[in-house]
């Protein structure tokens, strides 16, 4: 399968565009969109008729709003569900309440300010979010999340959020890759300092989840720069690198 990156401009949010590789009968493939953060929509529109796709759903890593402010707008430009862990289905309703949207203390004020910012620059406020009519939550134990021929191996990663959830995608005769969300990036992890996020969660999923990863997958996490789960295995310093 291939993976296309459309890059948000609000928090440089990773959107990705997964390809099955077998052609439907019409001689079109299926994709599945994960991350559709704010600003997305438009490249993943062109991506989808660049390449002759038909989405069959769009994912989320995890239900922070700044990877599932656009997710509205393309599930309902192609008729398809919203999916997302179980556990992080509460986020889509009031996804600013939940990280704690107006909040003066700490570092959820500084999230809360900096979002707030973010959106304004590019020409919105939290009054303009729109939450996907139709939601289907998967819960932990699903091995794999199959949306028409796009088949990805869905691993719960919690402890940025609850549902935070890393998804496998078989690269085939190419190297596979693993779509990390907010739970690995680049020389770091998701932070633990906001509502629903669990610093004994997080130390789990990285010596447990992470760590049992084919160090060959490449890595797209949910911002900045790609990488590989050896790289990090053996540079990251959350993973003892």
């Amino acid at each position: 399968m291939d993976v296309r990156v459309v890059v948000a401009p609000v928090f440089g949010t990773n959107c990705c565009v997964v390809t099955a590789d077998a052609e439907r009968p019409d001689g079109r493939r299926d994709c599945v969109v994960v991350d559709a953060g704010a600003g997305t929509v438009g490249g993943v529109l062109r991506l989808v008729e660049e390449h002759d796709l038909v989405p069959q759903a769009v994912l989320a890593t995890h239900g922070h709003v700044d990877h599932t402010w656009d997710a509205a707008a393309v599930c309902e430009t192609f008729g398809v569900p919203l999916r997302l862990h179980e556990a992080d289905a509460y986020r889509v309703a009031d996804p600013f309440g939940t990280i704690g949207l107006g909040s003066d203390e700490g570092p959820v004020a500084a999230v809360s300010e900096a979002l707030t910012q973010a959106l304004t620059d590019f020409g919105c406020t939290p009054r303009d979010y729109r939450a996907p009519a139709w939601i289907e939550p998967f819960d932990g134990t699903a091995p794999q999340v199959v949306a028409g021929d796009v088949h990805l191996r869905a691993l719960h990663a919690p402890g940025h959020t609850e549902g935070s959830t890393l998804f496998l995608v078989d690269g085939g005769a190419r190297r596979g890759v693993v779509l990390s969300g907010d739970v690995l990036f680049a020389g770091g992890v998701g932070r633990t300092d906001l509502p629903g996020a669990d610093v004994d969660a997080m130390l789990a999923t990285l010596r447990g989840v992470v760590a049992s990863l084919d160090p060959a997958l490449g890595v797209v996490p949910g911002h900045g720069p790609t990488t590989t789960v050896g790289h990090e295995l053996a540079t990251n310093p959350f993973l003892g690198g």
